[in-house]
């Protein structure tokens, strides 16, 4: 188990692509992958929830085990949209992974 968290952990450093399901209106703005986290700011302002979550990154060491290496930052910040579906907004260390739509 702990190897498949290792595992997973460090596929989240690989680059991939950024995913979005949609283009999404904020304000007079559209916004879309990809995008910067200073660009959402800027056109969509703050969003009305986030979520922060703070995770060991982990690497397998000699005669098994592993060790903590670092840690990850993730941000889940969520904007209302008034009649549409709100947008949730996935951030991994300071960097836009997706932009989808979540449930009302």
């Amino acid at each position: 188990m702990q190897r498949l968290v290792a595992i997973c952990t460090l596929a989240a450093f690989i680059p991939g692509p950024a995913r979005s399901d949609d283009t999404f209106r904020c304000g007079s703005y559209l916004v879309s992958m990809p995008l910067s986290v200073s660009e959402l700011l800027h056109k969509c302002g703050q969003p009305s929830s986030k979520k922060t979550s703070t995770d060991d990154v982990r690497a397998k060491v000699s005669g098994g085990g592993s060790q903590k290496i670092g840690t990850s930052a993730t941000e889940v910040w969520r904007y209302e949209r008034p009649g549409s579906p709100p947008m949730i907004v996935t951030i991994v260390d300071g960097v836009i992974q997706s932009m989808e739509a979540g449930q009302k």
